[in-house]
């Protein structure tokens, strides 16, 4: 009697619309699984199409395409002898569903719709798909006639079914299904389903992975079973990384862990269980057992075909601990894996990125020194298809990198602009740090283009606007500032077109743009200055993590620059200075901290708090630090401040989405962008509530943090 079953699972980097190249890769991560001796494989979410077709899901096309990959598969002589079991949109009944077809030898055995679509923070889904929402229930799906002419069925079962062999069960969950409270899995254990898949399209958050994998742990530390889950990894064509993290667990134990960044295309995980442990582990808990026999049954399609080996001699494969990677390490791989991607795909000879030598434009420039460093591993690794990358974006056929620094060179250009109001310690900060990591690094000066754009409104207008140092109105010294800003943002894109001609090189390069998610919040930043880019590695990463991170960098990479930058207070420097001082600071301008931005934030977007829930969490939070009146002046100006500066949000510079408070307008934070920035209703609720709190005495308690 056959027990042991092994399973294979994948992590693919698929890319919207890329069909050829989602094929190739479908097909690649087949043959590795059957030459590792799986019976079963199973791939991300939307892998045939990619997940990030967005209103391409409305085109006839995409399900066309879709049904042409698929009679590739299904003809494909490595797709023998396994279980593959691959995602893609099909219409039934002129109705649009996110499924899983599982097929074995050119036959399909169940079309599996998702039942619980994603529709909150990132996800869309509703906007493209419907929910299958008959539980349990099967229907006949009439295939297109390219299908039937391949496998000689006129119709094959659709709906919520699970496929039984003749040695075991297996059902299916598709992503956000793990995720809600009735998950699937939970009445297929009771069913005696004993192998659950799961197809994912799950991104990127920082700290997001404890989640992921706790729940892949509990669907069977309480019901039992084998519990296999796939995800997409890479740039599907937007904002988000998709992180891999392939695993299997049995019985509330993880088995098998894929890397969770990684620039192989193709990553396959396979792992040998035994079916008698998710038996015994079950038949010892009684109260799943008086619940399982009251179960309603799953329709089950029966499969002649064998997932289990007969080998005495095969191993099962042990627990594992889970290793997780800090914080700091998943900006240094995440955000980098996102880059190479955009890099590779784009078809553009590298990066520009304007270094200023504060935090967030040197923690963008180690980004890009961080993936150099996994190129040059990677390669290390054998990978074939980096290297015909590498090659490609240098115009060097006969290149291998061997060194970060020197491949750094190559793909990464810097460029400090200096003004009259730029200090000389960050000059410096910016060349020594350039000169560590090895970018090609350019020194220029932009007070002329100020002054001949001075020149010319004066020559309009017959006006000369002024520093607020030198007597000017605000007005003037806002547009002052903006002015150079602006200024920067011209030659940052004069010199992504041109600085490779200048150096007989073909190609251009790609503007990296370097706000945090701080910045954004507040609207701390330039509308249309060199913020504006064409894509930010660090923008949906918080101050207080970008700190922390280029300490890691300082450690990790020895790169010595990072000292004083770390200690030097952040400033943007467009302000005249004071005996040769910057006198400006970015805290100082913003009028809070950035760490109270986060905790802002936070509450926010994450709590979904308005002004008054705002006042009423934070003057019991900070109650020990400051009185009521001034946690409600705190909270109104930063409302005001985010309300006046939204607008900002409609043109932010597409950003790695890494944490969960981004202000992003254009894909997750979905508000208005003219806003009433008196809050006149709001702000008195707040001064009501200030004023019934006068002559209170603060509760005492140990101080709470501020996070």
């Amino acid at each position: 009697m056959g027990r042991k079953v092994t399973l294979a699972t994948c992590a693919l980097n698929q890319w919207a619309l890329d069909f050829e190249g989602n094929l190739e890769r479908i097909l690649r991560s087949i043959q590795i699984a059957r030459t590792k001796g799986a019976r079963y494989r199973l791939g991300p979410e939307l892998e045939i199409c990619g997940y990030g077709c967005a209103d391409h899901f409305y085109e006839s096309d995409t399900a066309l395409h879709s049904f042409e990959v698929l009679a590739q598969l299904l003809e494909s002589p490595v797709a023998r002898d396994i279980i593959c079991d691959v995602g893609m949109p099909v219409i039934h009944k002129n109705v649009r569903y996110n499924c899983r077809v599982i097929f074995l030898n050119g036959k399909i055995l169940l079309i599996r719709p998702k039942m619980t679509l994603a529709n909150a923070g990132n996800y869309r889904e509703l906007r493209w798909f419907t929910p299958w929402s008959k539980a349990r229930h099967v229907e006949e799906y009439f295939l297109p006639r390219m299908i039937q002419e391949l496998t000689g069925q006129e119709t094959v079962p659709f709906g919520d079914a699970v496929i039984a062999t003749r040695d075991t069960s297996v059902g299916t969950e598709l992503c956000e299904e793990l995720w809600v409270p009735n998950s699937p899995h939970i009445e297929m254990g009771l069913d005696g389903i004993e192998i659950f898949t799961n197809s994912s399209g799950s991104h990127h958050e920082l700290r997001k992975a404890h989640t992921r994998v706790d729940l892949v742990k509990s669907t069977t530390a309480k019901n039992g079973g084998i519990y296999v889950l796939a995800n997409l990894k890479g740039c599907d064509g937007d904002r988000l990384y998709y992180d891999g993290c392939a695993m299997i667990s049995v019985n509330g134990h993880i088995v098998a862990q894929g890397s969770q960044f990684s620039l192989d295309d193709v990553e396959v995980l396979v792992a040998t269980l035994d079916l008698e442990d998710v038996r015994s582990y079950r038949a010892e808990i009684s109260s799943r057992s008086l619940v399982a026999s009251r179960v309603q049954p799953y329709h089950r399609v029966k499969v002649e075909f064998e997932l289990s080996s007969h080998d005495v001699w095969v191993a099962a494969s042990e627990p594992i601990q889970w290793r997780y990677h800090s914080p700091e390490e998943e900006i240094s791989l995440g955000p980098a894996c996102w880059l190479w991607d955009y890099l590779r795909r784009s078809k553009q000879a590298g990066f520009l990125l304007p270094l200023s030598g504060g935090i967030d434009s040197s923690a963008t420039a180690c980004i890009v020194f961080s993936m150099c460093r996994q190129v040059c591993q990677t390669v290390r690794n054998g990978n074939q298809q980096v290297l015909d990358d590498v090659r490609r974006i240098v115009n060097d056929e006969a290149y291998v990198p061997q060194d970060a620094r020197e491949l750094c060179g190559r793909v990464l250009t810097t460029c400090y602009m200096a003004s009259e109001n730029s200090s000389q310690e960050t000059r410096d900060r910016a060349g020594l740090l350039a000169e560590q990591i090895g970018s090609h690094h350019i020194k220029l000066n932009i007070d002329a283009a100020v002054k001949a754009f001075v020149g010319v409104f004066t020559l309009v207008t017959g006006k000369v606007p002024q520093f607020r140092l030198h007597g000017g109105s605000t007005r003037e010294n806002l547009a002052l500032q903006s002015l150079q800003a602006r200024i920067r943002m011209v030659f940052a894109y004069l010199l992504a077109q041109l600085s490779l001609w200048t150096r007989g090189m073909p190609g251009a390069l790609l503007v990296l743009g370097s706000a945090n998610v701080d910045e954004s919040l507040r609207g701390y930043l330039t509308k249309y200055d060199c913020s504006s880019a064409d894509i930010n590695p660090i923008g949906g990463i918080s101050k207080t993590d970008l700190r922390c991170f280029t300490q890691y960098c300082l450690d990790t990479f020895q790169l010595t620059a990072l000292h004083s930058i770390l200690s030097a207070p952040p400033t943007a420097e467009l302000e005249p200075l004071e005996a040769g001082q910057v006198s400006q600071t970015d805290e100082q301008d913003m009028g809070m901290t950035y760490a109270e931005l986060s905790i802002y934030g936070r509450l926010r977007k994450i709590a979904n708090m308005g002004p008054y829930s705002m006042f009423c969490r934070l003057v019991s939070t900070w109650k020990e630090m400051w009185p009521p009146a001034q946690v409600a002046e705190k909270v109104k100006h930063f409302f005001s401040s985010y309300a006046v500066n939204r607008h900002k949000m409609t043109s932010l510079t597409p950003s790695y989405h890494a944490e969960g408070y981004s202000p992003d307008d254009n894909r997750f934070d979905l508000r208005p962008f003219l806003y009433n920035s008196s809050w006149s209703w709001q702000f008195r609720c707040i001064d009501q509530e200030v004023s019934a709190l006068k002559g209170r005495a603060v509760p005492s308690s140990s101080q709470e943090e501020l996070d």
